[in-house]
């Protein structure tokens, strides 16, 4: 299976990142099964999120999560990329909005993704 994806937008160019297998295997595949994926960027603090329409069941669902993480948040069939506090957060560590499912791991800076403009286009695809 492939072992890294690439996160593209016109703003940030292109952020790697390295997929988390052995955290959530069915997620991991059914995402890389479904490549290339596009979404419009929304904002949540400082997180993106974009639905992708895939249907994935929760895996090892947590609402904590670290800068960096890539997820699939069940309820909005969405992929988040978390790169700091989100509203709901009590720390400088994001939060989801509810629990997701971590499946990558952003290699880059993540903090590029500040720069992300509401509704611009996101692409993953395989890297």
């Amino acid at each position: 299976m492939v072992k890294k994806i690439k996160i593209s937008a016109q703003s940030v160019g292109v952020v790697y990142a390295e997929l988390l297998e052995e955290r959530s295997p069915k997620t991991c595949k059914a995402i890389v099964d479904s490549l290339p994926l596009v979404g419009e960027a929304n904002r949540w603090g400082e997180e993106e999120y974009f639905p992708v329409g895939l249907d994935i069941e929760p895996e090892s669902p947590v609402q904590d999560v670290e800068v960096g993480d890539v997820a699939y948040w069940p309820p909005g069939k969405a992929i988040c990329i978390f790169y700091g506090p989100t509203p709901i957060s009590t720390t400088d560590k994001p939060k989801a909005y509810s629990p997701v499912n971590v499946f990558a791991k952003i290699i880059d800076p993540p903090e590029v993704f500040k720069a992300v403009k509401h509704g611009e286009r996101i692409t993953v695809d395989r890297a």
